[in-house]
């Protein structure tokens, strides 16, 4: 299921789902996103904007009861970020839906937006990144990012394993944290490593 909040690449992400061999619906229903087997949240543009949309079709609650009955969510992109306490843009700090502790604000680069194709540094043990070769590029778009982890116990008492990349600094590309799993990347716009990770994903279900 593909959570519509008004922000993401909605199309995009369903056909990237389907293509990986899932059965997939964009809907806004609270009930439908609740239930399904797994829930995808994207997100592009700015994080108040993203926060808006969420909280105006209660998505902070979807998103809190499913994991609370261990049932799987995958943030992309901004939909990754509004995972975090708070994101500080243009000095202008909006809360997030809380679920990590930590604050997604501006990369630290020369050229910006990071936008293109980047290796990212899994943990060996990565369920997410299985079978995909250390040095596969995927591919990234923003100027914002978690630079620091902060959660060290994670849901359902297993540790968090992150997924670091680099552009100007390092910063959290990807996140598994028991059924809440999340990319900064877009699996969607990365071609078959894209499509694999998301067969990954959809292993988990």
């Amino acid at each position: 299921m593909i959570l519509d909040y008004g922000s993401g690449n909605l199309r995009s992400a369903e056909r990237a789902v389907l293509r990986a061999g899932a059965d997939v619906e964009v809907t806004a229903d609270p009930h439908a996103a609740q239930e399904a087997d797994g829930l995808v949240v994207p997100g592009v543009g700015a994080f108040a904007a993203c926060m808006h949309g969420l909280l105006a079709v209660g998505g902070e609650k979807i998103i809190g009861k499913r994991l609370a009955g261990g049932r799987p969510v995958l943030g992309i992109c901004v939909g990754m970020q509004i995972l975090f306490e708070r994101g500080v843009e243009h000095g202008i700090e909006t809360a997030g839906a809380g679920e990590w502790p930590g604050t997604v604000d501006g990369l630290h680069a020369d050229v910006l937006p990071h936008m293109g194709w980047n290796t990212v540094r899994a943990p060996e043990d990565s369920r997410l990144f299985a079978g995909l070769d250390p040095g596969e590029r995927f591919y990234f778009v923003h100027s914002y990012a978690a630079r620091r982890w902060e959660l060290q116990s994670g849901l359902a008492g297993q540790q968090p394993k992150v997924t670091w990349a680099h552009h100007g600094e390092d910063f959290v590309a990807a996140v598994e944290n028991g059924p809440l799993w999340a990319t900064q990347f877009h699996p969607e716009k990365s071609g078959d490593a894209g499509a694999h990770l998301l067969r990954n994903w959809l292993r988990t279900l």
